[in-house]
C-alpha cells in the first residue's frame, strides 16, 4: 500500500509503530534510500474518515503558521484508497515516544518544552479551525455536549453509580465551566509527542482538531500523578500563553481523565469489541474503588452532597422504638362524634394532629380545623386500622380520643 501511495518508494525494512491499535494499523519503513517512513492505515470507516480529516487539518498549516510554531507537524506524503478505506503514508518525523512516567521522570528543561508546546497549540488563530470546517464550541455547548455524552454511558448500564454521580455534579457546577475557548488538538497525550532528548521534536495525531476546552488537552497530564511534573508544565504553559489560563483548568482536565474511561467503555460497546469492555469495566471499577476509599482528585468547584445514610427516616415518617415497625408503635384513634353546638361556633369543623403528636398528650384531644388550602403543608391523618377520612363536607367538630395501643 506505501508504494502504491508513494510511487518509487521501496520499502526495506519495516517496524511497528504505536498508535491506536483498536483504530489503526502503523509502522514505520525504511526505503531503500535510508528515508524513513510512517504508514497509517485504518481499521474501520470512523478510523478512515478521521485521517481524511486529520489530512485536512494538515493542509491548513501553512508554511507560516508551522514556521512559528516551537515543533515540526507531519507532512502527508501520499494516500491510497482500498474499498472504503484510505491508507496515509507521513514523511518521518524525528524523535520517539515515551511513556508518562518516562516523561515525568525527564528533566525540568523537557517539562518547560511540554508546557511551551501545549500553550502554542492552544495559541493557534481560531480562524485555522473555522476555515477548515471543522467544530467549533462554546463552554455551554461543550458542557452540554458532554452532559449528553454521560447519559449514553449511564445507559450501558456498566458505569458504577458513584462515577455517576460525581460526573454529574461536576457537569452541573456552572462556575466549573467559565473558560476562554481556544483551538485544541483533541487527541494529545504521551504517543502524540515525539521527544529528543530535553526536547519536543514533533506533535502528531491531529485528528481531533477543534474550538473548544484547552483541559481536554491535559487530561493526559493530570492521569499521570506525577503533581511535580504537572505543576512545571503547568507553569511554563501559563508563561506563555497569551491568555491567561482559567483557575479550574485542572479540575476540569482530571474530569476529562476520568470520563475518557466512559468514552472508552461506549466505543466499546458500539462496536462490540467485548475485550474493550471488559477492560473499560474493569478500570471503573478500579476508578471507583479509588474515589470512595480515597475521594479522588478534585473535579467540582461545589463540593458533593453526600447522600443521606440508608436507615435515616423520611422526615414525615414516624419511627418506633427499634425492632418495631412504626405502625405498631402508633396509638390507636378512637373517633367519637360530637354534636355541632358542642364544637366550634358555627359548626365549624376539625381534623386531628398525628397520632404521635396525639400520643404524647396521653388524653382525649380538641383541635381547630385545618383550613383546606393549608391541607397539603400540614398533611391529612388517617386511623391507625386505615379508616376513612372525615369528608369536607363534614363540618361536625370531632374529639380524638387516643387509646395506646397493646404490643403484638
Amino acid at each position: 500500500m506505501a508504494t502504491a501511495a508513494v510511487p518509487g518508494l521501496t520499502p526495506t525494512a519495516v517496524s511497528s509503530a504505536p498508535d491506536d491499535p483498536a483504530d489503526f494499523d502503523s509502522a514505520l519503513l525504511l526505503d531503500s534510500e535510508g528515508k524513513r517512513w510512517r504508514v497509517r492505515s485504518p481499521r474501520h470507516a470512523e478510523a478512515s474518515a478521521r485521517l481524511e480529516t486529520e489530512f485536512l487539518v494538515l493542509r491548513a498549516f501553512v508554511p507560516g503558521i508551522r514556521a512559528e510554531l516551537p515543533f515540526l507537524m507531519p507532512t502527508v506524503a501520499g494516500t491510497v484508497r482500498q474499498g472504503p478505506l484510505s491508507t496515509f503514508v507521513y514523511s518521518h518525523l524525528s524523535g520517539s515516544t515515551k511513556t508518562v512516567e518516562e516523561l515525568g521522570a525527564g528533566t525540568a528543561a523537557l517539562a518547560r518544552e511540554i508546557g511551551a508546546a501545549l500553550a502554542a497549540i492552544h495559541d493557534l488563530p481560531h480562524s485555522l479551525v473555522s476555515n477548515a470546517d471543522l467544530p467549533s464550541y462554546t463552554p455551554n455547548e461543550f458542557r452540554q455536549r458532554r452532559l449528553n455524552e454521560l447519559d449514553q454511558a449511564a445507559t450501558t448500564g456498566k458505569i458504577p453509580p458513584l462515577l455517576l454521580r460525581r460526573w454529574e455534579h461536576a457537569l452541573e457546577d456552572v462556575s466549573l465551566w467559565r473558560f476562554n475557548p481556544c483551538v485544541v488538538h483533541g487527541d494529545l497525550h504521551e504517543d502524540n509527542l515525539l521527544v529528543d532528548g530535553d526536547r519536543v521534536t514533533a506533535v502528531t495525531g491531529w485528528t481531533d482538531l477543534r474550538i473548544g476546552d484547552p483541559a481536554d488537552d491535559m487530561a493526559w497530564l493530570v492521569a499521570s500523578n506525577d503533581q511535580d511534573f504537572v505543576d512545571a508544565v503547568l507553569a511554563q504553559y501559563t508563561s506563555s500563553r497569551r491568555d491567561v489560563p482559567d483557575a479550574h483548568l485542572l479540575r476540569r482536565a482530571a474530569l476529562s481523565a476520568e470520563f475518557a474511561l466512559a468514552q472508552y467503555l461506549v466505543k466499546g460497546v458500539a462496536a462490540g469489541n467485548q475485550e474493550m469492555i471488559h477492560e473499560a469495566e474493569s478500570m471503573l471499577s478500579v476508578l471507583a474503588e479509588d474515589v470512595a476509599e480515597h475521594g479522588g482528585q478534585p473535579i467540582s468547584v461545589e463540593p458533593l452532597p453526600q447522600p443521606a445514610p440508608a436507615d435515616t427516616a423520611a422526615p414525615d415518617s414516624v419511627s418506633g422504638p427499634a425492632g418495631v415497625p412504626a405502625s405498631s408503635a402508633m396509638p390507636s384513634v378512637q373517633v367519637t362524634p360530637i354534636p355541632p353546638d358542642a364544637g366550634t361556633p358555627d359548626g365549624a369543623g376539625s381534623s386531628g394532629r398525628s397520632a404521635a403528636d396525639s400520643s404524647a398528650k396521653g388524653s382525649a384531644v380538641s383541635v381547630s380545623a385545618i383550613p383546606s388550602d393549608e391541607a397539603a403543608e400540614h398533611g391529612t391523618d388517617e386511623t391507625a386500622d386505615g379508616a376513612a377520612k372525615t369528608s369536607a363536607e363534614d363540618t361536625s367538630t370531632t374529639a380524638l380520643t387516643v387509646v395506646q395501643a397493646k404490643p403484638h
